[in-house]
């Protein structure tokens, strides 16, 4: 059986690579780099050489992972009811508005 790829080895090359800090590994953020993005990552509070990183850009990560928890809470969005990826896009553009409309 032949091993899996890395997720990051199928992905396209990007400008920021934004992860929480789980992901603060030498060998993650060097693959980042040899692929051309900058890894917007913070630092471990146990990391020895600190890197830095834009708080601002890490801000804006927080934005979209709260949209997602808030699509989280639509049940039909969550078990995916839907068996058409079309009808599943409308119940999520569905629950957007809703969510928007409550904020």
């Amino acid at each position: 059986m032949p091993q899996r790829q890395p997720f990051w080895n199928s992905r396209h090359p990007c400008l920021p690579s934004l992860a929480t800090k789980g992901y603060d590994g030498d060998g993650f953020r060097a693959e980042i780099v040899d692929r051309g993005a900058k890894p917007v990552i913070p630092n471990k509070s146990n990391r020895v050489t600190l890197h830095s990183f834009s708080k601002r850009a890490y801000k804006g990560r927080n934005v979209i992972e709260r949209c997602f928890c808030r699509l989280k809470d639509f049940r039909r969005v969550a078990t995916r009811y839907d068996k058409l990826a079309r009808n599943f896009l409308a119940a999520i553009h569905l629950a957007a508005i809703v969510a928007y409309w409550i904020n």
